[in-house]
């Protein structure tokens, strides 16, 4: 497993799986087959309704729960410093842990400046080992760390070949914050994409394997979801191989869409 270090010196995991729509009983036998095959990095939101079955899925692994990096976030109901406060505490018992490794504003809000003080309060404790957010804009992300005291160290966006996140990612590095990439294989959509079709062939890999490549190569960390017990094992098998920087650009030239513009004004 490849890492990157966050700006507080913490170590995340470069690929993870992705936990949206996986409930219930099924849900869960997913998710203790992900650790089964090796997934470590976990991410959830309380929005996704499913913290509970992953923190019984880590508790009943066999696997210390140091060894596992597990991110949430607070929804947008949840904004605001001390119902932030609140929406944690349920996280963690749902989770069944009494820390999280990163826990992110899920969405801009007008309350995230003061959702952002309840992160660094939680920081400060030490009950989440990094903070940060999803979905945040450049300029969101400005006005945001106008007042913070701790820095944030993730941004999670939409990020795939068609949506490349170019004048997004040079922000965030310039800052010192990492990426992470939701809907990183874009649902399938890709399957058929020349460039990407040629590379699998040249690698033998699918092109599932070859996008992920792709992103992790290009400094994203990434986490796909699938409840497919196959392709968690695809997509877990993709550090045997390295792609070209010209076959990254290449990839990266497919991009044709940028995020829609958030209108949402962060205020205190």
């Amino acid at each position: 497993m490849l890492y990157q270090t966050l700006n507080n010196g913490v170590s995340i995991p470069v690929l993870g799986l992705g936990t949206y729509k996986l409930t219930g009983e099924d849900g869960l036998a997913a998710i203790m087959h992900a650790i089964q095959t090796g997934y470590r990095h976990i991410d959830t939101a309380s929005y996704y309704d499913n913290e509970f079955i992953i923190g019984t899925a880590v508790k009943n692994s066999g696997v210390p729960r140091s060894e596992f990096f597990l991110t949430s976030k607070v929804w947008e109901t949840d904004q605001g410093y001390d119902a932030t406060l609140q929406a944690f505490e349920r996280t963690l018992a749902n989770l069944q842990t009494d820390y999280l490794d990163l826990y992110l504003i899920h969405w801009p809000h007008p309350l995230s400046k003061a959702t952002w003080r309840a992160l660094e309060h939680l920081y400060k404790q030490g009950k989440v080992k990094a903070i940060g957010v999803s979905n945040f804009s450049n300029h969101q992300l400005e006005v945001l760390m106008e007042d913070a005291v701790v820095m944030p160290m993730v941004n999670q966006l939409e990020r795939h070949p068609y949506m490349i996140q170019a004048e997004a990612y040079a922000y965030n590095y310039d800052h010192g914050i990492i990426m992470e990439a939701w809907r990183p294989l874009l649902r399938g959509a890709l399957e058929e994409e020349p460039i990407l079709v040629a590379l699998s062939q040249k690698y033998g890999k699918s092109v599932s394997q070859i996008v992920l490549r792709w992103q992790i190569q290009t400094g994203f960390v990434v986490f796909p979801k699938s409840a497919n017990v196959h392709r968690q094992a695809e997509n877990f098998d993709v550090f045997d191989f390295e792609l070209a920087p010209t076959e990254c650009d290449e990839i990266s030239s497919l991009h044709k869409e940028n995020s829609p513009e958030s209108d949402i004004i962060i205020g205190r």
